[in-house]
């Protein structure tokens, strides 16, 4: 199906004249507001005015799937964004909207099941494009629900499966107990550390890489040792936090990838002050993990 377009709510072409009747019947979702972002971030900027470069972000689903304060990483990296010299333009994708013509770098967040129900009929439909940016090595950093709905499968307490993506090699069961608490864990970004909310026990499939190796905390399933999947430029994950402000190499390494897709040239850093988040962080692993 299409991903929209000119006089198309995303779904299809608006079936009445000019419009009106459907327009005011399917009324444009109304974007969330991220906490400290200026208003008209998804405005492009003009010509002259776009630094080392622009790089466009997507937040899936900002409304049923960032309840947990995942809005922070969208946050964090529009901020860095700017501060590495480049010029975010960051768009929120709703269920039915046309999907952004550019995108650089993809964020999503938790979400209850409901939530879940919610954005999996537009999944579906975005589903071919997801799979082809994925493939593609556009970064994309999915948080609990949405790690879970980019997997092969999620399947609730009744035993009812969900299908999801694909895009990672893994599949969830819903439990009645949940994995609550905060996380430290070994990556290939250095010690990361977040906090976990999640029933679902979530399971690799053979060749599937973790995104890490858990020193403190549940992770994907309180049994072996893994948290989150990574495949190419996608990272799933089940920490909140928000998980970027705490983990400033991982936002970087994010934005590196998008930086070059944006520009066709090697990202071009500038020294950050990370002092707070650094402490924080390490407080955190001296705290939890034993020696």
């Amino acid at each position: 199906m299409s991903d929209g377009g000119p006089g198309t709510d995303g779904l299809g072409p608006i079936p009445d004249g000019d419009g009106t009747a459907y327009a005011n019947a399917h009324p444009a979702p109304v974007d969330v507001a991220i906490p400290g972002e200026p208003a008209g971030s998804a405005r492009v900027p003009d010509a002259g005015r776009e630094g080392k470069g622009v790089i466009h972000v997507v937040h899936l689903y900002p409304r049923e799937m960032s309840i947990y304060g995942d809005l922070g990483n969208t946050r964090t990296i529009a901020a860095r964004i700017r501060r590495h010299g480049y010029v975010p333009v960051v768009h929120q994708h709703h269920p039915g909207a046309p999907f952004p013509e550019e995108a650089h770098l993809l964020l999503g967040g938790g979400g209850q099941d409901s939530g879940q129900v919610r954005v999996e009929d537009d999944l579906e439909r975005l589903g071919d494009r997801l799979r082809a940016m994925a493939s593609d090595g556009v970064p994309m950093l999915m948080i609990c629900g949405m790690y879970q709905l980019f997997g092969n499968a999620f399947i609730t307490v009744d035993g009812k499966r969900l299908p999801g993506l694909g895009i990672l090699d893994v599949t969830t069961q819903g439990n009645a107990k949940r994995m609550i608490g905060p996380v430290v864990l070994d990556t290939d970004f250095g010690p990361v550390v977040g906090y976990e909310n999640h029933s679902g026990s979530t399971t690799l499939g053979a060749g599937q890489a973790a995104f890490g190796r858990v020193r403190s905390g549940m992770g994907n399933n309180g049994t072996d040792g893994t948290e989150g999947a990574r495949s190419g430029n996608v990272i799933g994950s089940y920490l909140h936090g928000p998980i970027l402000p705490a983990n400033p190499a991982l936002a970087d390494a994010l934005i590196g990838l998008a930086a070059e897709r944006a520009t066709g040239r090697p990202f071009e850093p500038v020294p950050q002050d990370d002092a707070y988040a650094d402490e924080a962080r390490t407080r955190q692993v001296r705290r939890l993990v034993r020696r």
